[in-house]
């Protein structure tokens, strides 16, 4: 079997974790879930995402040869993080060097096995090692920048002839031991893996991460969900994605809604409502409140929207009819209001096998 010296490889000190064969529930990384670290673009991006939040900095940096890691490389991450939750729940030994072989991986995010899936695979897995990743996340009180890789190495096992026999990759310490903290990881719906879109993709793991099964949900500001996602489409085009998103309403468990605050003067501020639509998997969830210290109040839980509103020169009667008023201008009857949810998410869950076959491979250019 082909393979270089591991004299100056990172995995020449580790002991290797040989993936978990049978079915593992999917876990996602709470870090990952809500800050802009990946690329929601279909086309390949170079330009770097610079995101700040009070102290919290993320700065994503790509080699213009492969460009940004993407969302659904992001899968890898996501199975790497299940396997690893997976096995302390059985008490085995884990380590950031892993052995796995490539049908094992791709079945178990929902991809084809095919020889393009494979190929597909490893541009994923090379945009995972190029991209640079800065952040100032989980750092404590004195806090400082860290810079890593999401894979630091990896490399494809091949006999003679060419056939591959697997594959072996480790995973930066930032990461690993993101997953090791259980406070920092969340279970996920495994209809995750079907989502196409990007932003679809995003908006899941942000209601996840904040909504979790609280009744009323959780709410954001449009405008800093946009700023949020470090998309590279802008705020207008940004606002009708999301409004197909309401039609469509593709987010398994979760309900996506939009209302529209109209304050003093006539000026409003739209808002994006993602609300649990029953009880969420949340096993791995601890008593105790995570805390987040990048939130504002720009999201806010269970939050009332009168308590928003400017009331100098409005009755509250007046504020109301002009929020039905615009919540006509912006979910007219024949797209997006409530009387359509119900038929939105009955169209989701009658999805055919022919649509789920349609979405990209983990390393698809997009």
């Amino acid at each position: 079997m082909r393979r270089r010296d591991l004299g100056q490889s990172e995995r020449a000190t580790l002991d290797p974790f040989e993936a978990l064969a049978g079915d593992v529930k999917p876990r996602d990384q709470r870090d990952l879930m809500e800050r802009p670290f990946f690329s929601l673009a279909k086309a390949k991006r170079t330009q770097p995402i610079l995101y700040k939040t009070g102290d919290t900095q993320v700065q994503v940096y790509a080699v213009p040869e492969h460009g940004l890691a993407t969302i659904w490389d992001a899968d890898i991450l996501i199975w790497a993080g299940s396997q690893i939750v997976e096995a302390l729940d059985r008490g085995l030994p884990t380590s950031r060097f892993f052995r796995f072989t490539p049908y094992h991986l791709l079945t178990a995010i929902g991809r084809a096995t095919g020889n393009r899936d494979y190929k597909l695979l490893k541009g994923a897995l090379a945009r995972l090692q190029s991209t640079v990743i800065r952040t100032t996340i989980r750092q404590g009180e004195h806090w400082r920048r860290q810079q890593f890789s999401w894979i630091n190495e990896w490399e494809e096992l091949t006999t003679r002839s060419g056939r591959c026999e697997g594959m072996e990759f480790v995973l930066p310490d930032w990461f690993y031991q993101g997953v090791l903290d259980r406070r920092l990881v969340l279970t996920i719906d495994p209809a995750y893996f079907a989502l196409t879109g990007g932003i679809e993709r995003w908006l899941y793991r942000v209601a996840r991460k904040h909504a979790g099964r609280q009744r009323d949900g959780w709410r954001f500001e449009l405008r800093h969900l946009h700023a949020k996602s470090a998309s590279q489409a802008r705020f207008s085009d940004f606002a009708i994605d999301v409004r197909r998103l309401v039609t469509r309403q593709p987010l398994p468990g979760y309900v996506i809604e939009i209302e529209r605050l109209v304050e003093a003067g006539g000026a409003w501020r739209d808002f994006i409502v993602l609300r649990p639509t029953g009880p969420v998997d949340n096993t791995l969830e601890p008593a105790a409140a995570y805390r987040d210290f990048g939130r504002t109040h720009i999201g806010t839980s269970s939050a009332h929207l009168s308590g928003l509103r400017a009331q100098a020169a409005f009755t509250d009667d007046e504020i109301t009819a002009r929020n039905q008023q615009l919540r006509l201008t912006l979910d007219p009857p024949n797209s997006s209001n409530e009387s359509n949810f119900k038929d939105a998410r009955a169209s989701r869950d009658g999805r055919s096998a022919a649509e789920h076959e349609r979405r990209p491979g983990p390393g698809a250019r997009r």
